[in-house]
């Protein structure tokens, strides 16, 4: 059942994305052919004016296909050095439009996350964690280093920030200290009634891409936790500064990515996506209705936010690429030679295969050694 919990939310984000397109090329007056709730074999259709609107097989996202899309191909089929759109197809408009519309679905990933941490904040939600107090790792497991007792912390010591971020629990610790490897923390602790300060620079493991200071809990039980619950607007700004934070810890993962990490721990294809959501959503609702609903709605969210940055990468076949040849056309005020196009998109179908090749690489790899573990 996980699965199929999976499934239809990852199926969601992305039929969200397409929606983001399909509205903007109305808006531009750009005649959108089909629009489809899910891939594969059509199981219902029905046209309204001008869109036949679908319902598909595998209920993977959707796609949204627009009149002039492959125009290019034409021109170059005819031997033409430019395209010749029609007024409401793609290459008939403006490219500041044409740019708008293929910004319009990361745009909607950003949208739903904001929309998603604008609702967790207003529902609130418990969860259990660890008390901020602190035993150093390697008095548990001598062969692990620990970075906070080189900086002369002590187990006992109870963090009360990072890097002038209030620490509430242990989680936050982690969740601080994970998205900041090989950096000097700045953390405060309480220790025995007295604050004390210490500068602790993290290590990078790289297995996981995550940093660590070499701390663990205190030995204490987990103890229930009620996240703070805001009215509307304050809701609202919450929501924006979340999907800020959210965007700038994406951005700084994937630049971790190039510092030498195992991709293959660090990665995850779609196999593991849909595993990990629909693990959330069966665990979270198990527990509580706020619960399920706040801890679908955060991982979807964070889905949401690395599809919005991954799609406005400038590469040929993303939205990225299609927004980085409307500007090119737009500054030089002439057309990309349709020959041109047609090889950069190789480029970028070359590209995404790999990516494609990792991630699954990846996810076979995580799920066999779940297998042999057993």
């Amino acid at each position: 059942m996980k699965w199929i919990y999976g499934i239809l939310c990852l199926g969601f984000i992305v039929f969200f994305h397409e929606l983001g397109h399909f509205l903007a090329a109305k808006l531009f007056g750009v005649k959108v052919e089909s629009f489809s709730l899910g891939f594969g074999p059509v199981i219902f259709h029905k046209k309204y004016g001008e869109t036949d609107y679908r319902l598909s097989l595998l209920p993977l996202g959707g796609y949204c296909g627009m009149k002039g899309e492959q125009d290019f191909r034409k021109a170059l089929d005819a031997g033409l050095n430019r395209i010749d759109g029609e007024p409401d197809s793609m290459y008939g408009i403006h490219p500041g439009k044409r740019a708008l519309i293929g910004f319009a679905g990361p745009f909607f990933n950003l949208l739903f996350a904001f929309l998603a941490f604008t609702v967790i904040s207003m529902t609130g939600y418990t969860y259990y964690s660890y008390p901020p107090q602190i035993t150093l790792v390697d008095e548990v497991y001598p062969e692990v280093h620990s970075a906070a007792r080189d900086a002369g912390i002590k187990t006992g010591d109870v963090v009360t920030s990072i890097n002038k971020t209030k620490v509430r629990d242990f989680s936050d610790i982690i969740q601080i200290v994970s998205s900041h490897p090989d950096e000097n923390l700045t953390i405060t602790v309480n220790r025995g009634g007295k604050p004390l300060s210490f500068t602790v620079h993290s290590d990078f493991d790289k297995s996981q891409g995550t940093g660590k200071i070499g701390v663990t809990v205190a030995g204490t039980d987990p103890v229930k936790y009620e996240s703070q619950r805001y009215w509307l607007f304050p809701a609202v700004w919450h929501g924006i500064t979340q999907t800020g934070l959210y965007v700038g810890l994406t951005i700084k993962s994937i630049g971790i990515l190039f510092k030498g990490v195992d991709i293959q721990n660090a990665l995850s294809g779609p196999v593991r996506i849909t595993d990990m959501l629909g693990d959330t959503v069966k665990e979270g609702f198990s527990a509580g209705a706020r619960q399920g609903i706040a801890g679908m709605l955060d991982l979807m969210a964070f889905i949401s936010i690395s599809l919005f940055i991954m799609n406005l990468l400038p590469v040929p076949v993303l939205d990225g690429g299609l927004i980085l040849f409307a500007f090119i056309e737009w500054a030089v005020h002439k057309q990309i030679h349709p020959k041109i196009q047609y090889y950069v998109q190789y480029v970028g179908l070359t590209f995404i295969a790999v990516l494609f090749v990792i991630s699954m690489t990846s996810d076979i790899h995580y799920f066999s050694t779940i297998l042999r573990s057993r």
